[in-house]
């Protein structure tokens, strides 16, 4: 059906398209719609997130016709760049990391809007020329006011950051029609309690409407697919409570070390690294009701409410696992143990493995159990959900002298190959009635031609747009330290060293105790 393009109420380009998908709020835009006149700050662009992540997102986004030709990126680091040497940078970058071909009109016109300022996070000289950069690019570019700053930086630099915005003006559009947003990465804090102190520093100076916290986990295809898994098909929401579901398992496994992030990671391990964020993240989108629209607040209230229900374990140490990664073999090559890497203390107790049991006090999921489990160093990359049903009685196929046939299952697959798998019984052939398991695979690179934006494509344009449903809000970063807290209380005060296990393994062997205390065992991804 041919489509019709008009401008919204902000002058953005919006298609119009017909569409009758019920998942889909017909007021939510935000994958049609192209971001108005604006410019993105990118404050610690020199990082490896930015170089591999970020500057490729933003050209891919221009590639794809996503990003309006005035769109401007001001890069925000202590080199003493020009702008041409900070576009060199970029077009390495993009060249070595892009999605999309390198096209060199499309590049023209991306660097005619790149500019540079050098300086450090808390010299006053370095925001007062980033005051002339933004206004230059208002009366250029016609950016109109609207720059947003990303915070790809160490948590303890934000408030300083945050503090001289405001001193400079930065942080306010100064009544004038534009905005100004802020975007900030993981950690929100390593506990309650400092995620508190963060979420003041952010918005004394930005109001809370103008954050966006990303998790580009919620920036995947296959984490908003849930949704549309579950609430878009008959067949599978009336199955999706504790009358059915036997367990759900939900895993996040690297098969590499930590390789040059010792720094950031020693002291903060697994559970604070993946669990806090991401798995429960995941968690809530596997468990939360159908909210009314696909809108922020409707979204972000539904996640909450499976949040503030989760239980813990009476025994925090019976139902909770740690690991640490020894020296081994894998892949057929020799790798170092965690306390061999670089700047790695030898008595570093920081765990690279650390799984946990959850239940949720709710009337659909009563009596459900949710291991999580993340990893390096273990048997292959790959993130999944795994929800597993209750045994059927087999009644009809039960075989004296074998054990029954497996339980169904719908695994949801985030990445590297993203899909979804149903595991299901089937008669085998031949004359007896034998029964065996099967799968039906969906992938996305079979079904769809287009392949899927990477993560951060998705959630800039969405800054840039205004569009805040796929970023957790404070509530949602502190509720989530409320439920790891007291297991990273519990191994602190009773000083729990992680158990060893082999690269290339799955865990620790306290991690298979810890499922089989219920009588079930960890999926083989």
């Amino acid at each position: 059906m041919p489509r019709s393009v008009g401008p919204d109420e902000s002058g953005s380009i919006v298609p119009h398209h017909n569409t009758s998908n019920p998942l889909r709020d017909p007021r939510d835009r935000r994958l049609t719609r192209v971001a108005a006149p604006s410019s993105l700050v990118l404050f610690g662009v020199t990082g490896d997130l930015a170089k591999k992540k970020l500057l490729p997102a933003m050209y891919d986004l221009a590639n794809r016709g996503l990003l309006p030709p005035s769109f401007s990126l001001v890069g925000f680091g202590r080199r003493e760049w020009d702008d041409a040497q900070f576009a060199e940078y970029v077009k390495e970058s993009i060249a070595d990391n892009a999605r999309t071909p390198f096209n060199e009109a499309m590049w023209e016109q991306f660097a005619s809007g790149l500019r540079f300022v050098h300086g450090n996070f808390d010299d006053d000289a370095a925001y007062e020329r980033l005051a002339e950069t933004l206004t230059e690019l208002d009366e250029s570019r016609g950016t109109r006011g609207n720059h947003a700053f990303y915070l790809s930086i160490p948590p303890k630099a934000f408030d300083v950051v945050c503090q001289k915005l405001a001193d400079h003006d930065l942080a306010d559009s100064n009544g004038s029609e534009g905005w100004r947003r802020v975007v900030i990465e993981k950690p929100f804090g390593h506990d309650l309690e400092s995620a508190r102190e963060l979420n003041a520093i952010v918005e004394r100076v930005f109001p809370a409407d103008s954050v966006f916290r990303i998790d580009h986990y919620l920036g995947k295809e296959t984490v908003q697919n849930i949704l549309a898994l579950r609430f878009a098909n008959q067949m599978f929401e009336p199955l999706w409570d504790a009358r059915y579901v036997d367990h759900v398992q939900i895993t996040m496994a690297e098969d590499i070390g930590i390789g040059s992030r010792a720094g950031y990671y020693d002291g903060v391990g697994a559970a604070r690294d993946v669990i806090q964020n991401h798995l429960l993240q995941l968690l809530a989108f596997t468990a939360m009701e159908e909210p009314p629209a696909f809108s922020a607040h409707h979204l972000r209230r539904e996640k909450a409410k499976v949040l503030e229900s989760v239980i813990l374990p009476e025994d925090l140490g019976a139902y909770s696992a740690l690991g640490q990664y020894t020296a081994g073999l894998q892949g057929g090559a020799e790798v170092k143990g965690f306390h061999q890497e670089q700047d790695i203390p030898a008595d570093s107790r920081t765990e690279t493995y650390a799984a946990l049991r959850l239940e949720i006090n709710n009337r659909r999921w009563s009596g459900v159990p949710f291991y999580l489990r993340a990893g390096k160093r273990l048997g292959r990359r790959v993130t999944e959900i795994a929800v597993v049903f209750k045994k059927s009685p087999n009644l009809l196929f039960r075989s004296p002298d074998k054990d029954d046939f497996g339980q169904n299952a719908i695994v949801i697959r985030i990445q590297p190959d993203e899909g979804v798998t149903i595991r299901f019984g089937s008669k085998v052939p031949g004359t007896q009635s034998e029964i065996r398991d099967v799968t039906m695979d969906f992938g996305y690179g079979h079904a769809f031609t287009e392949s899927s934006p990477e993560a951060y494509e998705r959630l800039i344009l969405d800054v840039l747009l205004g569009e805040p449903p796929l970023f957790p809000d404070h509530s949602e970063v502190e509720l989530s330290w409320k439920i790891l807290d007291p297991f990273e209380d519990y191994w602190a005060e009773h000083h729990i060293m992680p158990d060893a296990y082999a690269p290339g393994s799955w865990g620790p062997e306290t991690a298979d105790q810890l499922m089989a205390r219920d009588g079930r065992v960890w999926r083989r991804p």
